[in-house]
């Protein structure tokens, strides 16, 4: 007889945690996504062998496992209490997001909306974040990415990352946003040459920089507000 062979001594690839990194959740079996939740096994069983156990119960229907409750889990052995409570909240979620109408898309009429937006994100951090925001030809929100990440001084940006997530999200405009750790309001000139770069590299796309802000723990800069783009 085989011994089983623990998760932990899988090939990395093979795990579901580190399938859903390498690849994308997409890429996970029903059984692998209820295993991550199930999180751990039993002295006998791995959490992927309970999962699988909970699918085959159920025909591997879906439908099914959406009606099932926290005390219907708990049926299984393997399952606790809160190993129930978070398979039923995960399940719960999913299908708030798939039923719930898409929020209308805000639209950016000024530099103050973009603080809004990006202070609770960075305004704080110890280092340094640069974040694009992008636009529709009707200047709403399609996404806000973060591009790059440093210590806490400039951090390295790469223009062909952002303007290869405008196009393939098929912007009409962008917007940076940066924070200075320092609390120092005003653009170094790496700020500028950068912004500069950014603006020509934006013409020939035919996808402009409308603003960029530098967020502080105590206020922000636009460049647009001050005349420099």
């Amino acid at each position: 007889m085989n011994k089983r062979v623990a998760i932990k001594h899988w090939a990395e690839e093979d795990r579901p945690r580190e399938k859903l990194l390498l690849h994308g959740q997409a890429t996970l079996t029903d059984t692998e996504l209820l295993g991550i939740l199930i999180r751990s096994g039993s002295k006998h069983e791995s959490a992927l062998d309970i999962a699988q156990r909970i699918w085959a119960s159920i025909k591997y229907k879906p439908e099914v496992m959406g009606k099932l409750t926290a005390r219907d889990l708990m049926r299984y052995q393997g399952v606790g209490e809160a190993k129930a409570i978070t398979i039923v909240a995960a399940i719960e979620l999913g299908k708030r997001c798939i039923l719930e109408p898409p929020v209308e898309r805000k639209k950016i009429r000024s530099s103050d909306q973009v603080d809004y937006i990006f202070r609770p994100l960075i305004s704080a951090l110890k280092h340094e974040e640069f974040w694009i925001l992008l636009l529709n030809r009707s200047n709403k929100i399609i996404g806000r990415f973060l591009v790059s990440k440093g210590g806490v001084a400039m951090a390295a940006v790469d223009p062909r990352v952002i303007f290869k997530l405008a196009i393939d999200h098929l912007a009409s405009s962008i917007v940076l946003c940066h924070n200075h750790p320092s609390g120092n309001l005003q653009p170094s000139q790496s700020d500028i040459q950068l912004t500069q770069k950014l603006l020509k590299s934006g013409k020939m796309m035919d996808v402009p920089v409308v603003d960029h802000l530098i967020i502080t723990e105590t206020g922000y800069f636009s460049f647009a507000d001050e005349g420099l783009l």
